[in-house]
């Protein structure tokens, strides 16, 4: 089991397995959101402990259509954790234990900031990975 939570507590939840890639995102967006780096999760593997009923919707306006998950009293970005899809992203900052899986690929990086660096090996993108 991998812990996950916000930074006050009040959203805890666990994953069953760890998750199966992780991502950088360096679109405007996620870098607003604090939550560049993604990991993936399939939605059965998520269990709640506590805090759902905490956690707010960012819904976008076009041309965006990714909502963003936060919680409502720390503001802890918790990315697409409320997702109904079979697998999504979550924001990897909200995991409270290593995992086995790295950085496999950098996303946008044509919105990547000049003061941020690419540090890894990892497979690069204009936009979204046309494969990862």
């Amino acid at each position: 089991m991998i812990p996950g939570s916000c930074c006050c507590g009040a959203v805890k939840f666990e994953l069953l397995t760890p998750p199966y890639m992780m991502g950088t995102c360096h679109c405007s967006r996620c870098r607003k959101a604090g939550a560049s780096v993604i990991a993936f999760i399939k939605k059965d593997d998520l269990r709640w402990i506590q805090g759902r009923e905490s956690i707010k919707v960012f819904a976008p306006k076009a041309p965006y259509k990714y909502s963003r998950c936060f919680c409502k009293i720390c503001g802890s970005s918790l990315g697409e954790i409320l997702s109904d899809a079979d697998s999504f992203p979550i924001a990897a900052n909200a995991l409270d234990a290593d995992i086995s899986v790295r950085n496999q690929f950098h996303e946008f990086v044509s919105e990547k900031p000049a003061w941020y660096e690419i540090c890894d090996d990892a497979e690069q993108f204009e936009g979204h990975p046309t494969s990862a």
